[in-house]
């Protein structure tokens, strides 16, 4: 497991912050804030994650409490704030989490299942936020999206989080009406999407770079190139179950050109299994990873990283690391 990314950041409680790879890697969190315990599974009130979200200074909020937290409303989440469930078992379920014209936010090792309601996702991040890392979080079993990123939210990565049960997983860019979601770029690895229908993830306009990721057992397809989009899609394994198409790509209307456009993928060094079939643009312009962020830490698609993805994806029993940074 040495080749997994940021190896040491549970060194400390705070060696999260600016860990992240890709396009969410200047993500600070709370890192200059206090320590905020949640005391409380209440969905408000003293103690609670809401009420420690809508504190406007930077936060690095922990659980000294775990158990399942039924959120009735959407919980906002503001600027600099660190949601860090190691070392507990949180669990939301009702609503989701929205980060709304927000920047730096870290939330790590939680989970998600049973969002209900019109336009529920596990984690909605819209309009106009950027910074964010998403990690080792498990997801399951919304009425929408497990994560969706729309509306000019940009700079983004999720990274070791486990996908299941789920019809629409991730969609990224919002529809062809929203040409300001040119800007999008997210970064996805590690990740472990296990028999979930479609969207990993579906693409308008953005820039997204998948590197060693799982998808397994899809419904309609793996991923899908919607309007304008670029996907760099880069040593991820796709293992079809009875359907075999792993790339998808639509046709739509941007609203400013009125030109019919789908989106690219490049496909380098991908493993495909069980009769997988991709049909990629490789001879058209896309952008390369290279161009935004000097490194990232992967290896080749092998059975030995669908092995450690399995067991490494998603929410984690880890121990909470000790805090050894002094907040003046």
């Amino acid at each position: 497991m040495d080749s997994l990314p940021y190896p040491d950041a549970d060194s400390s409680l705070r060696a999260l912050a600016g860990r992240a790879e890709g396009f969410g890697r200047f993500s600070v969190g709370g890192l200059h804030g206090p320590v905020y315990s949640v005391t409380s599974l209440a969905d408000d009130g003293p103690g609670s994650l809401r009420e420690g979200c809508r504190i406007k200074e930077p936060l690095w909020i922990v659980f000294e409490v775990s158990g399942t937290i039924h959120l009735s409303s959407y919980l906002n989440v503001s600027s600099y704030k660190t949601i860090d469930g190691r070392g507990q078992r949180i669990k939301f379920t009702g609503k989701g989490l929205r980060l709304k014209e927000c920047e730096h936010v870290i939330i790590c090792n939680l989970e998600f299942e049973g969002g209900r309601g019109h336009d529920v996702d596990g984690i909605q991040i819209k309009p106009n936020s950027r910074h964010i890392w998403i990690d080792r979080c498990s997801l399951r079993d919304y009425d929408d999206g497990l994560i969706d990123i729309t509306r000019q939210s940009t700079d983004i990565t999720v990274s070791r989080c486990y996908f299941n049960h789920h019809d629409k997983t991730m969609l990224i860019g919002a529809d062809p009406s929203h040409v300001g979601d040119r800007c999008i770029r997210v970064t996805i690895h590690h990740c472990f999407f296990d028999g979930t229908r479609q969207r990993h993830p579906r693409v308008r306009f953005g820039k997204v770079h998948l590197y060693n990721n799982y998808t397994r057992n899809w419904g309609i397809y793996a991923l899908c190139a919607s309007v304008e989009s670029q996907i760099y899609s880069q040593c991820n394994i796709y293992e079809a179950g009875q359907k075999k198409k792993a790339f998808e790509y639509y046709t739509e209307k941007a609203a400013d050109t009125g030109e019919m456009k789908s989106g690219l993928i490049r496909s380098e060094g991908d493993l495909f299994l069980n009769g997988a079939q991709a049909h990629t643009f490789t001879e058209e312009c896309i952008f390369h990873p290279s161009e935004f962020y000097p490194s990232w830490t992967m290896e080749a698609a092998t059975d030995s990283l669908k092995c450690i993805l399995q067991i490494c994806a998603g929410w984690q029993s880890i121990q909470r690391p000790a805090d050894n940074m002094v907040i003046p």
